[in-house]
């Protein structure tokens, strides 16, 4: 499976595929933006797996710069899958994961039923 734009509760969505290519960088960020942006989408949706491990550890700074690129694109980012074991091992991971959560621009959610639901106004 390839990236595929999907209308999930009347939002257009790139659901990214899991075995696509890791986002290790601000240029892959910024063409995974590009592609979301060409193909109409306003929520892209992420699997954990396919970011790079840096991501998770704030002190690299990798997270807020991807994270402020979307926002800069207003393009919503989901992250979408379990980082349990990330969370469990930083508790300014979890203070942003909750932080985030609250908001509409980053969202970290376990899968994409998660996803409807919350663009949905369910969750």
């Amino acid at each position: 499976m390839s990236d595929v734009l999907q209308e999930r509760a009347g939002v257009p969505v790139l659901v990214c595929d899991p075995a696509g290519p890791p986002l290790a960088t601000t240029e892959a960020a910024l063409d995974l933006i590009g592609n979301a942006s060409f193909g109409g989408a306003e929520v892209v949706a992420l699997p954990a797996g396919r970011l790079d491990p840096s991501f998770f550890s704030l002190g690299t700074r990798f997270a807020g710069e991807i994270m402020q690129k979307f926002v800069n694109y207003r393009l919503r980012l989901v992250v979408v899958g379990d980082i349990s074991a990330h969370l469990a091992a930083s508790g300014a991971l979890r203070a942003l994961v909750a932080e985030s959560n609250r908001h509409d621009h980053v969202w970290f959610l376990p899968d994409l039923t998660a996803l409807d639901a919350r663009l949905a106004g369910t969750a």
